[in-house]
Protein backbone atom coordinates (compact mmCIF):
# COMPACT_ATOMS: atom_id res chain seq x y z
CA UNK A 1 0.00 0.00 0.00
CA UNK A 2 0.84 3.60 -0.90
CA UNK A 3 2.52 5.53 1.84
CA UNK A 4 1.44 8.87 2.87
CA UNK A 5 3.37 12.49 3.37
CA UNK A 6 1.91 15.69 4.94
CA UNK A 7 4.40 18.53 4.84
CA UNK A 8 4.10 21.45 6.79
CA UNK A 9 6.66 25.04 6.12
CA UNK A 10 7.26 27.43 8.58
CA UNK A 11 9.26 30.50 8.46
CA UNK A 12 10.75 32.15 5.18
CA UNK A 13 10.80 31.65 1.22
CA UNK A 14 14.03 29.39 1.24
CA UNK A 15 12.30 27.06 3.84
CA UNK A 16 9.54 27.14 1.35
CA UNK A 17 11.67 26.23 -1.42
CA UNK A 18 13.07 23.55 0.79
CA UNK A 19 9.83 21.75 1.55
CA UNK A 20 8.47 22.05 -1.99
CA UNK A 21 12.13 20.37 -2.88
CA UNK A 22 11.63 17.26 0.16
CA UNK A 23 7.86 16.88 -1.25
CA UNK A 24 9.60 16.21 -4.55
CA UNK A 25 11.63 14.06 -3.70
CA UNK A 26 8.84 12.21 -1.39
CA UNK A 27 6.89 11.80 -4.29
CA UNK A 28 10.15 10.55 -6.82
CA UNK A 29 10.40 7.62 -3.92
CA UNK A 30 6.81 6.71 -3.95
CA UNK A 31 5.04 8.61 -1.24
CA UNK A 32 1.34 10.26 -1.84
CA UNK A 33 1.27 13.40 -0.62
CA UNK A 34 -1.54 14.62 1.47
CA UNK A 35 -2.84 17.72 3.05
CA UNK A 36 -1.34 18.17 6.52
CA UNK A 37 -4.90 18.10 8.22
CA UNK A 38 -5.22 14.69 6.97
CA UNK A 39 -4.27 11.15 8.43
CA UNK A 40 -0.51 10.73 7.07
CA UNK A 41 2.25 7.93 7.55
CA UNK A 42 4.89 10.65 7.68
CA UNK A 43 4.63 14.14 8.81
CA UNK A 44 7.76 16.31 7.98
CA UNK A 45 7.55 19.98 9.38
CA UNK A 46 10.23 22.06 8.23
CA UNK A 47 11.05 24.32 11.43
CA UNK A 48 11.76 28.39 11.96
CA UNK A 49 13.90 29.23 14.65
CA UNK A 50 14.13 33.19 13.72
CA UNK A 51 12.38 33.89 16.79
CA UNK A 52 11.19 32.41 20.61
CA UNK A 53 7.93 32.52 18.70
CA UNK A 54 9.12 30.94 15.72
CA UNK A 55 10.53 27.90 17.95
CA UNK A 56 7.31 27.25 20.00
CA UNK A 57 5.07 26.76 16.87
CA UNK A 58 7.99 24.49 15.43
CA UNK A 59 7.18 22.19 18.91
CA UNK A 60 3.66 23.02 18.73
CA UNK A 61 3.44 21.46 15.18
CA UNK A 62 5.59 18.74 15.88
CA UNK A 63 2.68 17.53 18.30
CA UNK A 64 0.18 18.45 16.82
CA UNK A 65 1.33 15.82 14.20
CA UNK A 66 1.70 13.27 17.21
CA UNK A 67 -1.48 13.59 17.97
CA UNK A 68 -2.93 13.24 14.63
CA UNK A 69 -1.61 9.90 14.45
CA UNK A 70 0.30 8.44 17.04
CA UNK A 71 1.76 5.78 14.56
CA UNK A 72 2.98 8.10 12.09
CA UNK A 73 6.52 8.99 11.50
CA UNK A 74 7.33 12.87 12.95
CA UNK A 75 10.37 14.60 11.35
CA UNK A 76 11.74 17.56 12.61
CA UNK A 77 13.42 19.30 9.68
CA UNK A 78 15.79 22.73 9.50
CA UNK A 79 16.75 25.51 11.13
CA UNK A 80 14.85 24.86 14.78
CA UNK A 81 16.32 21.14 14.13
CA UNK A 82 19.75 22.73 13.90
CA UNK A 83 19.99 25.01 17.14
CA UNK A 84 18.02 22.98 19.47
CA UNK A 85 18.56 19.27 18.38
CA UNK A 86 19.01 18.45 22.10
CA UNK A 87 15.88 19.52 23.15
CA UNK A 88 14.16 17.62 20.33
CA UNK A 89 16.73 14.36 21.15
CA UNK A 90 14.26 14.22 24.46
CA UNK A 91 10.78 15.54 23.10
CA UNK A 92 8.89 12.13 22.39
CA UNK A 93 6.97 13.51 19.79
CA UNK A 94 9.62 13.48 16.83
CA UNK A 95 11.46 10.52 15.61
CA UNK A 96 13.63 11.91 12.80
CA UNK A 97 16.23 15.19 13.58
CA UNK A 98 17.15 16.32 10.55
CA UNK A 99 19.22 19.44 10.45
CA UNK A 100 20.06 22.15 7.67
CA UNK A 101 22.32 20.59 4.64
CA UNK A 102 20.81 17.45 5.26
CA UNK A 103 17.26 17.75 3.75
CA UNK A 104 18.42 15.85 0.30
CA UNK A 105 18.71 12.73 2.23
CA UNK A 106 15.02 12.41 3.37
CA UNK A 107 14.23 9.39 1.43
CA UNK A 108 16.80 7.52 2.29
CA UNK A 109 16.87 8.38 5.98
CA UNK A 110 13.39 7.59 6.29
CA UNK A 111 13.87 4.27 4.33
CA UNK A 112 16.31 3.31 6.95
CA UNK A 113 14.04 4.24 9.85
CA UNK A 114 11.62 2.05 8.61
CA UNK A 115 14.07 -0.69 9.57
CA UNK A 116 15.53 -0.08 12.50
CA UNK A 117 12.47 2.03 14.26
CA UNK A 118 15.25 3.89 16.30
CA UNK A 119 15.70 7.91 17.18
CA UNK A 120 17.48 9.08 14.41
CA UNK A 121 19.34 12.65 14.70
CA UNK A 122 20.89 13.84 11.20
CA UNK A 123 22.86 17.27 12.16
CA UNK A 124 26.16 18.40 10.86
CA UNK A 125 28.11 21.35 12.40
CA UNK A 126 26.61 23.96 10.04
CA UNK A 127 29.49 26.02 10.54
CA UNK A 128 32.58 23.92 9.25
CA UNK A 129 30.79 23.21 6.29
CA UNK A 130 31.45 25.16 3.03
CA UNK A 131 29.02 22.85 0.49
CA UNK A 132 25.96 23.96 -1.30
CA UNK A 133 22.74 21.23 -0.69
CA UNK A 134 21.83 20.33 -3.80
CA UNK A 135 18.01 20.71 -3.31
CA UNK A 136 16.01 22.03 -6.73
CA UNK A 137 12.51 21.76 -8.30
CA UNK A 138 11.03 20.93 -11.19
CA UNK A 139 7.75 23.04 -10.23
CA UNK A 140 5.93 24.73 -7.50
CA UNK A 141 2.80 25.75 -5.66
CA UNK A 142 2.32 28.70 -7.12
CA UNK A 143 1.22 28.67 -10.71
CA UNK A 144 2.83 31.52 -12.69
CA UNK A 145 5.72 32.54 -10.58
CA UNK A 146 8.79 30.05 -8.92
CA UNK A 147 10.94 30.91 -6.33
CA UNK A 148 14.20 29.70 -7.01
CA UNK A 149 16.89 29.08 -4.04
CA UNK A 150 20.38 30.69 -5.28
CA UNK A 151 22.14 31.00 -1.59
CA UNK A 152 22.14 29.43 1.91
CA UNK A 153 24.38 30.73 5.34
CA UNK A 154 24.89 34.43 6.40
CA UNK A 155 28.26 36.19 7.25
CA UNK A 156 27.11 39.18 8.44
CA UNK A 157 26.72 38.72 12.59
CA UNK A 158 23.62 41.01 13.23
CA UNK A 159 23.56 41.37 16.91
CA UNK A 160 19.73 40.16 17.09
CA UNK A 161 19.78 37.24 14.30
CA UNK A 162 20.43 33.82 15.21
CA UNK A 163 20.47 32.38 11.50
CA UNK A 164 23.97 32.47 10.95
CA UNK A 165 23.99 29.68 13.98
CA UNK A 166 21.16 28.19 12.15
CA UNK A 167 22.38 28.00 8.61
CA UNK A 168 25.78 27.83 8.87
CA UNK A 169 28.36 30.19 6.44
CA UNK A 170 27.57 31.83 2.72
CA UNK A 171 27.48 28.81 0.41
CA UNK A 172 26.14 29.40 -3.50
CA UNK A 173 24.77 27.53 -5.82
CA UNK A 174 26.46 26.89 -9.79
CA UNK A 175 25.32 29.33 -12.04
CA UNK A 176 24.77 25.91 -14.26
CA UNK A 177 22.74 23.97 -11.72
CA UNK A 178 20.22 27.27 -11.20
CA UNK A 179 20.21 27.54 -15.08
CA UNK A 180 19.22 23.89 -15.21
CA UNK A 181 16.10 24.58 -13.32
CA UNK A 182 15.32 28.01 -14.50
CA UNK A 183 15.10 26.43 -17.94
CA UNK A 184 12.55 23.41 -16.85
CA UNK A 185 10.26 25.70 -14.76
CA UNK A 186 10.41 27.68 -18.28
CA UNK A 187 9.51 24.78 -19.99
CA UNK A 188 6.95 24.42 -17.55
CA UNK A 189 5.09 27.90 -18.86
CA UNK A 190 6.35 29.70 -15.86
CA UNK A 191 7.29 33.52 -16.71
CA UNK A 192 8.63 34.61 -13.65
CA UNK A 193 11.08 33.73 -11.25
CA UNK A 194 11.93 35.26 -8.08
CA UNK A 195 15.64 34.70 -6.90
CA UNK A 196 16.25 34.44 -3.24
CA UNK A 197 18.69 33.26 -0.66
CA UNK A 198 19.43 33.84 3.03
CA UNK A 199 21.65 36.53 2.45
CA UNK A 200 21.72 37.13 -1.23
CA UNK A 201 23.50 39.46 -1.63
CA UNK A 202 26.41 37.57 -0.79
CA UNK A 203 25.86 34.93 -3.96
CA UNK A 204 29.18 33.93 -5.13
CA UNK A 205 31.44 35.30 -2.48
CA UNK A 206 32.57 32.52 -1.67
CA UNK A 207 33.37 31.31 -5.37
CA UNK A 208 37.49 30.54 -6.02
CA UNK A 209 39.14 33.42 -7.08
CA UNK A 210 39.12 32.49 -10.59
CA UNK A 211 35.33 32.67 -11.07
CA UNK A 212 34.13 35.88 -11.87
CA UNK A 213 30.38 34.92 -10.68
CA UNK A 214 28.47 36.79 -8.24
CA UNK A 215 24.79 38.17 -8.41
CA UNK A 216 24.79 40.29 -11.19
CA UNK A 217 26.49 38.08 -14.00
CA UNK A 218 23.96 35.18 -12.08
CA UNK A 219 20.49 37.86 -12.84
CA UNK A 220 22.41 38.24 -16.70
CA UNK A 221 22.48 35.03 -17.31
CA UNK A 222 19.07 33.93 -16.07
CA UNK A 223 18.05 36.91 -18.24
CA UNK A 224 18.91 34.98 -21.20
CA UNK A 225 16.72 31.98 -20.50
CA UNK A 226 13.95 31.93 -23.23
CA UNK A 227 10.20 31.93 -21.75
CA UNK A 228 11.51 33.68 -18.61
CA UNK A 229 9.15 36.86 -19.28
CA UNK A 230 10.14 38.51 -15.61
CA UNK A 231 13.39 38.37 -12.99
CA UNK A 232 12.78 39.90 -9.15
CA UNK A 233 14.94 39.82 -6.32
CA UNK A 234 14.91 38.45 -2.99
CA UNK A 235 16.07 40.89 -0.14
CA UNK A 236 19.27 42.72 -0.94
CA UNK A 237 21.53 44.46 1.72
CA UNK A 238 22.37 48.48 0.44
CA UNK A 239 26.29 47.83 -0.44
CA UNK A 240 24.88 45.85 -2.89
CA UNK A 241 23.71 49.09 -4.70
CA UNK A 242 26.78 50.18 -6.63
CA UNK A 243 26.10 51.95 -9.70
CA UNK A 244 27.80 48.86 -11.85
CA UNK A 245 25.17 47.22 -10.42
CA UNK A 246 22.02 48.86 -10.75
CA UNK A 247 23.43 49.78 -14.86
CA UNK A 248 23.94 46.24 -15.22
CA UNK A 249 20.73 45.33 -14.23
CA UNK A 250 18.95 48.97 -15.81
CA UNK A 251 20.09 47.32 -19.06
CA UNK A 252 18.54 44.39 -18.59
CA UNK A 253 14.49 44.76 -19.06
CA UNK A 254 13.35 41.84 -17.39
CA UNK A 255 14.53 42.26 -13.95
CA UNK A 256 11.18 44.05 -12.46
CA UNK A 257 11.75 47.23 -10.72
CA UNK A 258 11.05 46.61 -7.36
CA UNK A 259 13.71 46.05 -4.79
CA UNK A 260 13.37 44.95 -1.11
CA UNK A 261 15.86 46.77 0.71
CA UNK A 262 16.58 45.83 4.22
CA UNK A 263 17.29 48.47 6.78
CA UNK A 264 16.08 47.42 10.51
CA UNK A 265 16.71 50.68 11.50
CA UNK A 266 16.67 54.75 10.64
CA UNK A 267 19.55 55.76 13.74
CA UNK A 268 22.55 55.41 13.52
CA UNK A 269 23.43 54.40 17.02
CA UNK A 270 20.64 51.57 16.78
CA UNK A 271 22.36 50.49 13.46
CA UNK A 272 25.68 49.96 15.04
CA UNK A 273 23.62 48.46 18.49
CA UNK A 274 22.59 45.68 15.75
CA UNK A 275 26.07 45.36 14.13
CA UNK A 276 24.82 46.54 10.62
CA UNK A 277 27.44 47.70 8.58
CA UNK A 278 25.76 50.86 6.67
CA UNK A 279 24.37 54.16 8.32
CA UNK A 280 21.13 56.18 7.59
CA UNK A 281 22.69 58.25 5.03
CA UNK A 282 24.54 55.76 3.10
CA UNK A 283 21.39 53.95 2.93
CA UNK A 284 19.34 57.05 1.32
CA UNK A 285 21.97 56.99 -1.18
CA UNK A 286 21.05 53.43 -2.16
CA UNK A 287 17.87 54.03 -2.55
CA UNK A 288 18.39 57.49 -4.30
CA UNK A 289 20.46 55.58 -6.77
CA UNK A 290 18.25 53.17 -7.93
CA UNK A 291 15.54 56.00 -8.10
CA UNK A 292 18.35 57.43 -10.83
CA UNK A 293 17.62 54.14 -12.98
CA UNK A 294 14.01 53.79 -12.48
CA UNK A 295 11.27 56.23 -13.00
CA UNK A 296 9.13 54.51 -10.16
CA UNK A 297 10.57 52.07 -8.43
CA UNK A 298 9.08 50.17 -5.78
CA UNK A 299 11.21 50.31 -2.57
CA UNK A 300 10.07 47.96 0.31
CA UNK A 301 11.91 47.16 3.42
CA UNK A 302 12.08 45.73 7.00
CA UNK A 303 12.46 47.41 9.97
CA UNK A 304 12.61 46.40 13.84
CA UNK A 305 10.92 48.81 16.52
CA UNK A 306 11.97 48.45 20.13
CA UNK A 307 15.13 47.40 19.85
CA UNK A 308 17.49 47.05 23.04
CA UNK A 309 18.26 50.53 24.20
CA UNK A 310 16.53 52.50 21.74
CA UNK A 311 15.60 55.18 23.17
CA UNK A 312 12.19 57.47 22.34
CA UNK A 313 14.87 60.25 20.77
CA UNK A 314 16.25 57.05 18.64
CA UNK A 315 12.81 56.00 17.42
CA UNK A 316 12.06 59.54 16.25
CA UNK A 317 14.75 59.51 14.28
CA UNK A 318 14.46 56.37 12.49
CA UNK A 319 10.45 56.92 12.15
CA UNK A 320 11.46 60.75 10.45
CA UNK A 321 13.84 58.63 8.16
CA UNK A 322 11.35 56.07 7.34
CA UNK A 323 8.86 58.60 6.66
CA UNK A 324 11.43 60.47 4.05
CA UNK A 325 12.13 57.32 1.90
CA UNK A 326 8.55 56.84 1.05
CA UNK A 327 8.91 53.44 0.37
CA UNK A 328 6.17 51.28 -1.09
CA UNK A 329 6.00 49.24 1.78
CA UNK A 330 7.57 48.50 5.38
CA UNK A 331 7.47 45.27 7.55
CA UNK A 332 7.14 46.22 10.72
CA UNK A 333 8.47 44.05 13.65
CA UNK A 334 8.84 44.40 17.01
CA UNK A 335 12.28 43.24 18.72
CA UNK A 336 12.02 39.53 19.74
CA UNK A 337 14.55 38.55 22.32
CA UNK A 338 16.27 35.51 20.87
CA UNK A 339 18.64 33.36 22.80
CA UNK A 340 21.57 32.98 21.92
CA UNK A 341 22.44 36.38 20.39
CA UNK A 342 24.33 39.64 21.70
CA UNK A 343 21.30 41.26 21.42
CA UNK A 344 19.70 38.92 24.65
CA UNK A 345 22.08 39.53 26.64
CA UNK A 346 22.21 43.73 25.99
CA UNK A 347 20.83 45.88 28.85
CA UNK A 348 18.04 48.40 28.29
CA UNK A 349 15.31 45.80 27.05
CA UNK A 350 12.29 47.59 26.42
CA UNK A 351 8.75 46.61 27.33
CA UNK A 352 6.22 45.16 25.23
CA UNK A 353 3.98 47.87 25.94
CA UNK A 354 6.78 50.50 24.29
CA UNK A 355 7.30 48.15 21.47
CA UNK A 356 3.55 47.91 20.61
CA UNK A 357 3.48 52.06 20.65
CA UNK A 358 6.01 52.29 18.36
CA UNK A 359 5.21 49.84 16.14
CA UNK A 360 1.61 51.15 15.87
CA UNK A 361 3.29 54.32 14.73
CA UNK A 362 5.28 53.01 12.03
CA UNK A 363 1.92 50.66 10.84
CA UNK A 364 -0.46 53.89 10.40
CA UNK A 365 2.71 55.41 8.17
CA UNK A 366 3.06 51.97 6.67
CA UNK A 367 -0.72 52.44 5.39
CA UNK A 368 -0.14 56.11 4.20
CA UNK A 369 2.41 55.80 1.91
CA UNK A 370 1.15 52.20 0.54
CA UNK A 371 -1.92 54.47 -0.30
CA UNK A 372 0.11 57.48 -2.04
CA UNK A 373 2.01 54.55 -4.18
CA UNK A 374 -1.17 52.98 -4.91
CA UNK A 375 -2.87 56.04 -6.06
CA UNK A 376 0.57 57.05 -8.41
CA UNK A 377 -0.10 54.16 -10.04
CA UNK A 378 -3.51 55.04 -11.48
CA UNK A 379 -3.36 56.26 -15.04
CA UNK A 380 -0.39 54.47 -15.63
CA UNK A 381 0.42 51.77 -17.78
CA UNK A 382 1.43 48.41 -16.43
CA UNK A 383 2.40 45.10 -17.23
CA UNK A 384 0.54 42.81 -15.15
CA UNK A 385 0.76 38.98 -14.73
CA UNK A 386 -2.50 37.32 -14.11
CA UNK A 387 -2.56 34.81 -11.42
CA UNK A 388 -5.64 33.61 -9.93
CA UNK A 389 -9.64 33.97 -9.81
CA UNK A 390 -11.09 35.57 -7.38
CA UNK A 391 -14.81 37.21 -6.63
CA UNK A 392 -14.96 40.69 -5.52
CA UNK A 393 -18.03 42.74 -5.14
CA UNK A 394 -20.00 39.87 -6.78
CA UNK A 395 -17.55 40.41 -9.91
CA UNK A 396 -14.90 37.93 -11.15
CA UNK A 397 -11.67 39.26 -11.38
CA UNK A 398 -8.49 37.78 -12.05
CA UNK A 399 -5.87 39.22 -9.18
CA UNK A 400 -2.22 39.18 -10.54
CA UNK A 401 0.75 41.82 -9.38
CA UNK A 402 2.54 44.71 -11.50
CA UNK A 403 6.12 44.45 -11.92
CA UNK A 404 6.27 46.73 -9.27
CA UNK A 405 4.16 43.84 -6.85
CA UNK A 406 1.42 46.14 -6.69
CA UNK A 407 -1.45 43.60 -6.16
CA UNK A 408 -3.84 44.03 -9.13
CA UNK A 409 -7.57 43.20 -10.37
CA UNK A 410 -8.41 42.97 -13.89
CA UNK A 411 -12.31 42.05 -14.58
CA UNK A 412 -12.67 38.21 -16.02
CA UNK A 413 -13.54 38.01 -20.10
CA UNK A 414 -13.09 35.25 -22.06
CA UNK A 415 -10.28 37.14 -23.85
CA UNK A 416 -8.06 36.23 -20.70
CA UNK A 417 -6.81 33.41 -18.57
CA UNK A 418 -4.25 32.55 -15.99
CA UNK A 419 -0.67 33.60 -16.77
CA UNK A 420 -1.22 36.04 -19.17
CA UNK A 421 0.99 39.03 -19.72
CA UNK A 422 -0.73 41.59 -20.09
CA UNK A 423 -0.82 45.42 -20.61
CA UNK A 424 -3.24 47.64 -18.44
CA UNK A 425 -3.84 50.92 -17.05
CA UNK A 426 -4.39 51.31 -13.17
CA UNK A 427 -8.43 52.90 -12.89
CA UNK A 428 -8.36 53.30 -9.00
CA UNK A 429 -7.72 51.98 -5.46
CA UNK A 430 -10.08 49.14 -3.82
CA UNK A 431 -10.11 47.73 0.11
CA UNK A 432 -7.01 45.39 0.26
CA UNK A 433 -4.82 47.48 -1.23
CA UNK A 434 -6.02 45.93 -4.93
CA UNK A 435 -5.80 48.39 -7.60
CA UNK A 436 -8.30 48.01 -10.46
CA UNK A 437 -6.71 47.93 -13.92
CA UNK A 438 -8.26 47.72 -17.22
CA UNK A 439 -6.56 46.25 -20.02
CA UNK A 440 -5.11 48.51 -23.13
CA UNK A 441 -7.13 48.85 -26.12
Amino acid sequence: MTKKAALHNLGCKVNAYETEAMQQLLEQAGYEIVPFGEKADVYLINTCTVTNIADRKSRQMLHKARKMNPDAIVVAAGCYAQTDTAKLKEDVSVDIILGNNQKHQIADILEEYEIEHKKTSRVIEINRTREYEGLSISRTAEHVRAYIKVQDGCNQFCSYCIIPYARGRVRSRSEEDILKEVRALADRAYQEVVLTGIHLSSYGTDFKEQKEENLLSLIRAVHEVPGIRRIRLGSLEPRIITEEFMEGIASLPKVCPHFHLSLQSGCDRTLRNMNRKYTAAEYEEKCALIRRYYDMPALTTDVIVGFPQETEEDFLESYEFVSGIHFYETHIFKYSRRQGTKAAAMDGQLTEAVKARRSDRLLELNEQRQTEFENAMTGRKLEILLEEEAEIDGKTYFLGHSREYVKTAVEKTDALKVNDLITAVGTGRGKNHILFVKPEA
